[in-house]
């Protein structure tokens, strides 16, 4: 894929923050380039129904959504660091994205890598990581180098927006 290039700083440290989610959509990845550091904010409470462990593909048949399984009975609210997964689910993603695809121009040029990131991803049972593994890695094939740090390394306080500016202020955002 091509590669991202950094855009010139005026000075100062940019940051960005946004929510973990399962395999993150192409904007993303123009933040995550113009930014000096990326945070992801996985310290909020995990939505049932949301990007954070699910996403969707086109087919043949139409949309298919791809949901990671994770334990909510009980949890109801529990961060997105908090949130294990409930049952195997990498093998069958990777089978529906090959078959949807598996034709496509340039997916055997990164078919393997895909691949090997969805085993690495079905060994691991917390979505945080999982997360953050696809961000990172995907990041790689793009050629992207910021470095990603977690919400929960920082001492944040507040909430709302007084916590995103109190994660701001311990990471060196000016």
């Amino acid at each position: 894929m091509a590669k991202y290039s950094k855009q010139p700083r005026l000075g100062g440290k940019r940051i960005a923050i946004v929510q973990s989610s399962y395999i993150p959509w192409r904007g993303l990845f123009d933040m995550f380039d113009r930014v000096d550091e990326f945070v992801l904010y996985d310290d909020m409470q995990f939505v049932k129904r949301h990007w954070h462990n699910r996403n969707r593909i086109k087919t043949a048949t139409g949309v298919q959504w791809l949901s990671i399984p994770v334990e909510t009975k009980g949890r109801f609210h529990q961060s997105i660091a908090e949130t294990v997964v409930a049952a195997p689910w990498a093998d069958q993603h990777w089978s529906s994205i090959r078959h949807a695809y598996g034709k496509a121009k340039r997916f055997h040029a990164f078919a393997q890598q895909v691949e090997q990131l969805y085993a690495h991803a079905g060994n691991l049972t917390n979505l945080s990581e999982i997360n953050h593994l696809f961000l990172s890695s995907m990041a790689g094939f793009f050629g992207i180098v910021t470095p990603i740090r977690l919400s929960t390394e920082f001492a944040a306080e507040g909430r709302k927006t007084d916590r995103l500016l109190s994660i701001c202020n311990a990471a060196g955002a000016t």
